[in-house]
């Protein structure tokens, strides 16, 4: 029904997907008001072409997680065009906590330390950790080679290593 342009049925997808789809943008982009946007501009993609979705493309889940991807990674490309393939030396912001333990580190800890990834860093650790983009078809949608998408991967986990042992 909500193929067929049902507002009820498309609320009640909505509905059943938004914390998700908010989260993937959440990951991408490093506040919310950058995510609110992309996910407003996913759910103009995803429901102007729901009637194009069929099982043959997969699960609905990631047909919907493809396009706020793609929202997400326009957004990153209009506001910093060159800043994947720059070399960042930033010192990571860490929050502390008092409790110690890898099972006390939240969600939102979690998502508060990939945030405050470089860009670059961040996009390219959400594509191929979150996403399941291999590096190539990395290298395509961002326009590097696969050396650099290896390489900010690599520094990505370096940094996320680094900003979880202060923690744990």
């Amino acid at each position: 029904m909500a193929k067929g342009g049902d507002y009820g049925a498309q609320r009640h997808v909505y509905d059943l997907y938004r914390t998700k789809w908010f989260m993937i943008c959440l990951r991408y982009l490093p506040n919310r008001d950058d995510a609110q946007d992309a996910l407003q501009n996913g759910l103009v993609q995803i429901f102007s072409n729901l009637q194009n979705f069929s099982p043959e493309l997969g699960d609905f889940g990631g047909w919907t997680s493809r396009i706020l991807t793609n929202e997400c990674l326009q957004i990153i490309r209009k506001n910093k065009k060159d800043i994947i393939t720059q070399e960042l030396s930033i010192d990571l912001h860490v929050y502390y906590r008092e409790e110690n333990g890898l099972d006390k580190i939240s969600r939102e800890d979690i998502l508060r330390i990939i945030q405050n990834l470089p860009a670059g860093y961040r996009t390219i650790f959400n594509m191929y950790v979150f996403d399941g983009y291999s590096h190539k078809e990395i290298a395509e949608h961002l326009n590097i080679s696969e050396g650099t998408s290896k390489s900010q991967l690599f520094k990505a986990r370096k940094m996320l290593q680094e900003a979880l042992e202060v923690i744990i």
